[in-house]
């Protein structure tokens, strides 16, 4: 972290004193890539006192706090998150470009999840009652969505949303303008709003060869099928209810007329056939799949955890899905994992070949973990959860400044506390039959997924 005088302190990365000494005109030439967003002069000054706010070793990382340890007036910082003219979109866009310039991997991953902020009163553009990831259980608070970027030993944030109830929020929107919500902001599903953040990513340069995700998202099937339309490789934990076919059902085609054209303005869609098998939930796959019951376990060690090492059984067969016209699509993999301890089953959905090995696809569905190792660091480290504002622009200008802190924290970690990831260190796995294995770097596989 760095101390309210703008420098490294050792205790916290455990950093020698040439690397404390860089650290300073690194943060300051790293800000500078940010003055073509800021405006005014005053502005640029305004966003490297936010910066070096959230990387200081204070206990409370608000703006009064943040001002006071800099010399300046709360009411200043305040205003610069609410009312003082920069682009907070441009300066997103920046360090999405940035991760693309200098972080561009071949095998990297892109990961969806929400977090939440607990507040009090109502007044808080966004707040409401309900699921409170962070205290874990319905409590008053903003929601907010992120897209994270992993790549081999590297990984920051790259966008933040909030989520605008429908009910309490959007249907009100007497109550929006007084919270500073425009008009033009309306209520949008959560994985509307992440799949506008990869859109946003993609147009900046961003490249993901995979996203994963949570079975809210995974259980999306029109979030899934935009995914597809747009090439991505997924692979999506998905919920036990989630339904699809084990063998792909027969569609019929119906005859035209024996001229061989169809009747005239009419137009014959295909249908499936009566006498197929019905459509089933994959919490059932494992008792009613004879081709599933027949294929073997095989044993991973997917992560380390503070128990010890997590020890997974998984298998995998072929999945159809419903289309957006409640046809079958393309195969895809589902993929059963359950933990050898306790046996408690998990469902994954991937959009690749059977010939992607299993190891590599559970690999990217355990990469869930890097965005919630972003979440600590940047609720814990930065303070992303120490908001006190209460406008709409105040909120989503603190998310992307949080954006802005975590690349150059993680980009200073990346280079002076952990290897360099490389291509030739490509974050793969060889298959593994024995549960001391791991599911680790070995050899370059990923490729075949495309």
């Amino acid at each position: 972290m760095i101390g309210s005088n703008g420098v490294q302190t050792q205790e916290a990365i455990g950093m020698d004193a040439q690397t404390v000494l860089e650290l300073k005109p690194a943060l300051t030439g790293y800000l500078k890539t940010f003055n073509g967003c800021m405006g005014r002069g005053t502005n640029q000054g305004h966003l490297g006192t936010y910066v070096r706010g959230q990387l200081s070793d204070l206990e409370r990382k608000s703006v009064e706090p943040m001002a006071d340890a800099a010399g300046e007036s709360p009411r200043t910082l305040q205003e610069f998150l609410s009312l003082l003219r920069w682009d907070q979109e441009a300066v997103r866009d920046r360090v999405q470009q940035r991760v693309a310039q200098q972080h561009a991997h071949p095998h990297s991953v892109g990961v969806f999840d929400e977090t939440s902020f607990a507040k009090k009163g109502e007044k808080t553009a966004c707040v409401q009652k309900q699921y409170c990831g962070s205290r874990g259980k319905l409590e008053n608070c903003v929601v907010s969505v992120h897209l994270g970027y992993a790549a081999g030993d590297f990984h920051t944030l790259l966008d933040g949303d909030a989520f605008l109830p429908q009910e309490t929020w959007h249907a009100d929107r007497q109550r929006c303008r007084e919270a500073g919500i425009p008009d033009e902001v309306v209520y949008r599903p959560k994985w509307q709003i992440a799949l506008e953040q990869l859109r946003r990513a993609l147009a900046n340069g961003v490249r993901f060869s995979w996203l994963t995700f949570d079975e809210y998202y995974g259980g999306t099937p029109e979030f899934l099928r935009e995914l597809e339309a747009l090439g991505q490789n997924f692979v999506a934990e998905i919920p036990k209810s989630f339904y699809g076919w084990t063998q792909p059902p027969e569609i019929l085609h119906r005859h035209h007329a024996r001229d061989g054209r169809p009747p005239q303005g009419r137009h014959r869609k295909p249908k499936l056939k009566v006498k197929n098998a019905k459509v089933g939930q994959v919490c059932n796959v494992l008792k009613h799949s004879p081709r599933l019951r027949k294929t073997p376990w095989e044993k991973f060690r997917v992560k380390e955890t503070t128990q010890g090492p997590l020890v997974v059984e998984a298998k995998r067969m072929p999945f159809w899905i419903k289309d957006a016209d409640g046809l079958p699509s393309r195969a895809y993999q589902l993929i059963v994992v359950r933990p050898v301890l306790h046996h408690q089953v998990k469902f994954f959905l991937a959009n690749v070949p059977e010939s992607v090995p299993l190891e590599v696809l559970l690999l990217v569905a355990y990469s869930r973990w890097r965005i919630e190792r972003i979440f600590e660091d940047t609720k814990g480290e930065l303070g992303m959860d120490h908001f006190e504002v209460r406008k709409y622009l105040s909120i989503r200008r603190h998310l992307i400044l949080t954006c802005v802190s975590h690349l150059f924290l993680a980009e200073f970690r990346w280079a002076h506390g952990g290897e360099k990831s490389r291509p030739h260190r490509l974050p793969v796995a060889q298959r593994h039959t024995h549960a001391r294995a791991s599911v680790a770097p070995r050899r370059p596989v990923l490729a075949q997924a495309g």
